[in-house]
């Protein structure tokens, strides 16, 4: 018998007059997962966190952590910490009592903050950084002691809103492992925010997509970002190709798809009827790209190379098909040099194999 989910958020609401900030959700997270809750601004998703950690009320519905009601907890019994996206770092004390303070607002024994604090600057690895003043650490110094902070307190739920988001790119790129490593050496439940797909796909157990005050889709970052369930997540998540066609043929192994530039043979049936309309999601880095027509008849099209963008591990193309619409092709740079080099302006045909498409009815 599997266990009970240890945070389950059920038929949420939250309406500011007469506008569903937060419409009818319902989430079961585990303990110890690391769940994202991802978004365009404004979706909804700072609100649903603010209600987790109290900061608003649910206007109906209800959260329940380890099988209580969150609204019927009082702020003593609730084993909650949030670390906002702007650390709210207290500028005039140190690192050691900046982590220290939590715990002597709660009277919390001398030699116990003492040993809480060392416990929590050696996870971080701020040991040597204990006496200095907020404005002489680094922005990823920064964050580790607000983490520090959030945890030494030992909650059951970590709220982090866009805990990364006043780092630079690639600042933030190292630090999404590191903070992952420390909520799971702490054992942490954790439910973060953020609008950075790259980030959620990163350091989350599970991802929850959001639009509109409603959540569209939950699974984790693979079948997300491989299997999305509409137009919406397909296009959020990372870079895609959408094509507008008409399912022409509906086998129970296969499907073939009309396009205004190709066929498309899709390696798996769908339920839909031959008619219907469709779109097909194709991701950049699923195309191959080259100066000679496949064989066979489906899954290619013929176009301009229009722009060609060199990133180092790979190149991005932008390849402009017959009816208008731009095809973008990402090819990893394998080689140092390759035989065929496409640049602006020649004829590039892009092909895909019968697995690499996403069937889209919704």
């Amino acid at each position: 018998m599997s266990a009970p989910p240890f945070l389950q958020i059920e038929h949420i609401v939250k309406d500011f007059d007469g506008y569903k900030a937060v419409n009818d959700v319902s989430i079961e997270i585990a303990r110890g997962e690391i769940f994202a809750l991802l978004g365009p601004s404004g979706c909804g998703k700072s609100t649903l966190l603010r209600m987790l950690g109290r900061f608003e009320t649910a206007t109906s519905g209800r959260i329940l952590l380890n099988g209580k009601d969150l609204a019927k907890m009082s702020p003593y019994e609730c084993p909650i910490n949030m670390m906002f996206q702007s650390y709210a770092l207290f500028p005039h004390l140190t690192v050691w009592d900046n982590i220290a303070f939590g715990l002597r607002r709660e009277n919390m024994p001398k030699d116990k903050v003492v040993e809480q604090v060392e416990a929590m600057l050696k996870l971080t690895q701020l040991g040597k950084f204990a006496k200095r003043k907020p404005h002489q650490l680094s922005g990823g110094q920064q964050q580790r002691v607000a983490l520090a902070r959030s945890l030494a307190k030992k909650p059951q739920l970590l709220l982090l809103d866009e805990p990364l988001g006043a780092l630079d790119k690639k600042l933030r790129e190292e630090t999404q492992i590191e903070l992952v490593n420390i909520i799971e050496k702490v054992g942490v439940t954790c439910v973060m925010v953020t609008h950075d797909q790259e980030e959620a796909m990163t350091m989350a157990t599970r991802i929850g997509v959001m639009s509109e005050g409603r959540i569209l889709q939950i699974g984790v970052p693979s079948e997300v970002y491989e299997t999305p369930n509409g137009r919406f997540v397909a296009g959020f998540i990372g870079n895609v190709n959408m094509m507008n066609g008409v399912l022409a043929q509906d086998h129970p192994d296969h499907v073939i798809i009309d396009c205004a530039d190709c066929k498309h043979y899709v390696g798996h049936g769908i339920t839909g009827t031959a008619g219907m309309d469709v779109m097909v999601a194709l991701r950049p880095e699923k195309i191959r790209i080259g100066t000679h027509k496949p064989e066979g008849e489906y899954n290619f099209a013929a176009g301009k190379v229009r722009e060609k963008t060199y990133f180092g591990a790979h190149t991005v193309y932008h390849v402009e098909l017959p009816s208008g619409l731009t095809l973008k092709v990402s090819e990893s740079n394998t080689d140092r040099h390759t035989a065929e080099e496409l640049t602006w302006g020649d004829t590039a045909w892009a092909s895909w194999s019968p697995s690499a498409q996403v069937v889209l009815t919704a």
